[in-house]
This record gives structure tokens, C-alpha cells and sequence, in this order.
């Protein structure tokens, strides 16, 4: 064992491509320990009430962690295309590669993986981020990756977002991102609520707030949407056209919207139509205690020493 394990400390290091997104980690993280912690005490409710409340409190949580989930994911519109390339600046050599374009609500993830990933005496396989949330510099991110001397796909797909880009699509990816991201945090908020008012005996404004939870979930997709408008520059990589579409992100936020809809319409038209019967539904276990009640037999205490006392009657007398 060498004193740096191996590792010399005043040469470059051999690069790695980043794994998945840390807060999108964390969120899922989150969400499936609170789902565990369901799951644990879920033996202990009796009857027919344990599948009810299996569904509602998953369902619940899916729509919470898609909601916060989807803020961190590059899913958004995605693109990929395998082609031979150039490879570094200044250099002749050419390289067989997949290339990947990700764009999400705070900035673009764009990936190189070389097919095989061992060429020219290098590993490659990428993935670089640039950012452009509020705080943050995407200019200056590029700059940096210029001095580092990423590979040409990686800084040919970055530069296409830049604000100076002959493209011009910087300030719209931005703001459609900002105001998706905005949307989607009244969302959750409303989901919060909507989880309080379900478990009050007011259920019919947790339908008010599961529609509102899905509209803003739609209002998010559709901001997002609005930059198909805008035409996005031709993204040549070699002899190969890298083209984009919507990514998995985006659909799934568009199926949470319309299943928060379609709930928050079942739960006002019962409220409207039965009022009693959506009372049980959403209590899960009434019914189940009333026919348990209902279907028991009555409970008989027998005491020994009533037998032994019935027979006899007390007698009192009194001498004057």
C-alpha cells in the first residue's frame, strides 16, 4: 500500500461520470420510509379497512413525492443519439460515443458515454451539469468547463444554452423552469392540506384542495410546455441530428394532475350526492365496526355465586 493508495496527488485524476441527483435522492429516501412506516403498522388494522387504507395512504404518497420529486429530475425533454464525433479541441481523433441531452427545471444534465467506453487510452463516460435556478451562474459554469477541457459534444450542447447563444432559448428553458418550479411547490402545499382536511369532518374542501393541487400540477406542465413554441437550434453531432421530446418527468407530472382531478371530483360529488356514504368510505373502519357490532353474539358473565344466593331469601326480624 502506497502512501496515497495509489493516487498521485499533483497529476490529473481519472474522471467519473456523476451517479443520480442527491436531493432527488433524498426525496425518495424520504418518501419510502414514511411508506416502510406505514407498511409496519399496517397488520394492526382489522378487516376490510386494512386494503382502504393501504390504497389511500400510497396514493397519497406517490402524488406528494412526484410532486417534490420531479423539481430535481433533468426528465423533462431528453434526447440521445449514437454517432462518431471529434472528441477533444484541436485534435484529430474521432470517437464512437452515445450522447445524451436533459433538460429539467433548474438547467440541462448532458452525457457522454463512449461505445466501448475504453478509447484513445481514456475512460469515457460523462455527465455534466450546468445550472440556471436563481443563485446560480450557467455563464460561469460554462466558462469552467471550458478551462477544464471537456470533450467537444459536452461544450457544443452546453453552449446552445448559454444567454450569449446565437440560439436564444436561455431565457425561456429559465423562466418556463422557474415558473414550473413555482407551480409545482403551491402544489404540494395544497396535497399537505388536502391530507389535513380528508381527516376532518370536512372532507368535501379536501376535494376543493386535491383540484386545486392537480390544476397548479397542470398549470407546471403546461409552463413547461410553452417553450415547444420556441424553436430549439439544430443539434448537429458528427453525421448525426440529436432531436428532443418529453421526457418521463413531464409525462407523469401531466398523469398526477389528472388523477388529482379525477379524486378531487369523486370526493365533491359524493359529498353532493351522499354525503353519509362518503363519511364511511373515507373512515374506512366505521363499517367495519358496525357490522362486527352488529353480526357478535351478546356477552354472558355467569358468577357462581348468584346459583349458590338465588335460593335462599333473606329474612329479617326484629324483637321489640
Amino acid at each position: 500500500m502506497t502512501l496515497w493508495n495509489g493516487v498521485l496527488p499533483f497529476y490529473p485524476q481519472p474522471r467519473h461520470a456523476a451517479g443520480i441527483s442527491v436531493p432527488l435522492l433524498i426525496v425518495i429516501l424520504v418518501f419510502l420510509a414514511l411508506a416502510a412506516s406505514f407498511l409496519l403498522i399496517l397488520p394492526g388494522i382489522r378487516g376490510h379497512s386494512r386494503w382502504f387504507w393501504l390504497v389511500r395512504v400510497l396514493l397519497s404518497l406517490f402524488i406528494g413525492a412526484e410532486i417534490v420529486a420531479v423539481h430535481f429530475s433533468t426528465e423533462w425533454s431528453v434526447g440521445r443519439v449514437s454517432t462518431d464525433t471529434s472528441y477533444k479541441a484541436f485534435s484529430a481523433a474521432r470517437v464512437r460515443a452515445h450522447v445524451g441531452l436533459h433538460v429539467g427545471l433548474e438547467g440541462v444534465n448532458v452525457t457522454l458515454t463512449g461505445n466501448p467506453v475504453q478509447q484513445l487510452n481514456e475512460t469515457i463516460d460523462y455527465n455534466e451539469q450546468f445550472i440556471w435556478r436563481i443563485g446560480e451562474n450557467y455563464a460561469g459554469a460554462y466558462t469552467e468547463a471550458l478551462q477544464k477541457g471537456l470533450p467537444d459534444p459536452v461544450l457544443y450542447l452546453a453552449e446552445k444554452f448559454t444567454p450569449s447563444s446565437p440560439c436564444g432559448v436561455y431565457r425561456q428553458y429559465r423562466l418556463a423552469g422557474h415558473y414550473a418550479s413555482a407551480t409545482l411547490w403551491v402544489a404540494f402545499c395544497f396535497w399537505l392540506l388536502s391530507n389535513v382536511l380528508l381527516s376532518m369532518p370536512v372532507p368535501h374542501y379536501g376535494g376543493l384542495a386535491l383540484l386545486i393541487t392537480g390544476a397548479f400540477a397542470l398549470f407546471s406542465v403546461f409552463s413547461f410546455a410553452s417553450i415547444s413554441s420556441v424553436s430549439l437550434c439544430q443539434l448537429r453531432l458528427g453525421s448525426s441530428e440529436l432531436t428532443t421530446h418529453y421526457g418521463a418527468a413531464f409525462w407523469i407530472t401531466l398523469a398526477t394532475g389528472i388523477l388529482c382531478l379525477l379524486l378531487g371530483a369523486a370526493v365533491l360529488s359524493l359529498h353532493y350526492a351522499r354525503t353519509s356514504a362518503l363519511r364511511t368510505f373515507l373512515d374506512g373502519s366505521v363499517k367495519g365496526l358496525e357490522s362486527q357490532a352488529k353480526g357478535s353474539s351478546p356477552l354472558i358473565l355467569n358468577n357462581p355465586l348468584h346459583k349458590q344466593f338465588r335460593g335462599s331469601d333473606l329474612t329479617i326480624s326484629t324483637n321489640l
